[in-house]
């Protein structure tokens, strides 16, 4: 009984970014059973939004190379609260070279901040247990980086999860 709990308070998070107009079929699988999807920018239409929310539901921000219906309608960055944990999602361009510290002095209130633009794929669990997740482009490949998204998984009470899942 105990593990059926603690199941049922788990919430698994599908952190996607760069798109750039492509929504790989690998992302249906992966995000077959998230709660609930963050994309943090670089979409590249709308139809890419309007796909993953029928997986789950999505908060979105706009990237850089987002224009049009997708910037009118997205924020450029997006709080939200899950599990009892305050969540920043933003492309991240507005930094120029979006690093882990310079993000956690932007958004000191987080307890997990959501970032794209590198394209790099990046997990920092930093000391005051607030996690940093870029989830790598998950849209066309480009600069020999293979395409990448990421689960978070979030419980009242402890640290939040992830993990890396790359789109091969």
């Amino acid at each position: 009984m105990v593990g059926q709990g603690a199941a049922a308070s788990l919430m698994r998070l599908g952190l996607i970014a760069d798109t750039h107009g492509k929504l790989r079929p690998a992302v249906h699988e992966v995000f077959a059973r998230v709660d609930r999807i963050l994309h943090a920018g670089d979409i590249g239409g709308s139809e890419i939004l309007d796909e993953l929310e029928l997986l789950a539901p999505v908060t979105a921000v706009y990237g850089n190379v987002d224009r049009g219906l997708v910037r009118r309608r997205l924020p450029q960055v997006a709080e939200l609260e899950l599990d009892g944990f305050r969540f920043v999602v933003t492309h991240g361009d507005q930094f120029g070279s979006p690093g882990p510290e310079r993000l956690r002095a932007a958004f000191p209130q987080a307890d997990v901040i959501v970032f794209g633009h590198t394209h790099q794929a990046l997990i920092r669990d930093l000391p005051d247990f607030t996690v940093i997740v870029n989830p790598g482009a998950a849209g066309p490949q480009r600069f020999d980086l293979g395409p990448s998204v990421a689960i978070m998984e979030t419980e009242p009470g402890i640290p939040p999860r992830a993990r890396i899942v790359p789109l091969s």
